[in-house]
């Protein structure tokens, strides 16, 4: 498994992970597989969806009006970011990608994006290569 960090500057934000990820695949020299990008983290997610930025606002936008923040959580009697790990639970931290031929094979506009719901932080993304014969055509 190969660990990145990656860095948040604010609160909420959405950071596309695409290298970075490939970057690690590509390290791992396998030829057909499938790779596992997992966040270490409770209030960050990972899916696969298009960084066209009106997009991006439009998922931030989206998340907020499900879990709003000025309820009460019973979490935020302790840290005050129930909403990022509820929004977390939503999204999930982890998605799985086809490796073909040494790479991941994403859609024409997918990208791999790391969702920070309660930052600024440091965060760690493990991405795991399993190798594996895939049929493709």
């Amino acid at each position: 498994m190969e660990v990145v960090s990656i860095s948040t500057s604010r609160k909420e934000e959405i950071v596309d992970i695409t290298s970075e990820v490939r970057n690690a695949v590509r390290g791992f020299g396998i030829g057909d597989g499938i790779a596992l990008v997992f966040s270490f983290h409770t209030t960050t997610a990972i899916v696969i969806n298009e960084a066209e930025p009106r997009l991006l606002s439009d998922i931030d936008e989206f998340l907020k009006y499900v879990v709003p923040e000025n309820r009460r959580y019973r979490h935020d009697e302790i840290d005050n970011n129930a909403s990022a790990h509820l929004r977390a639970t939503l999204l999930g931290n982890s998605v799985t990608i086809p490796i073909v031929n040494g790479d991941v094979k994403l859609g024409t506009w997918q990208r791999i994006l790391l969702i920070e719901l309660d930052g600024p932080r440091n965060r760690r993304i493990g991405i795991q290569a399993v190798p594996g014969k895939i049929h493709h055509k």
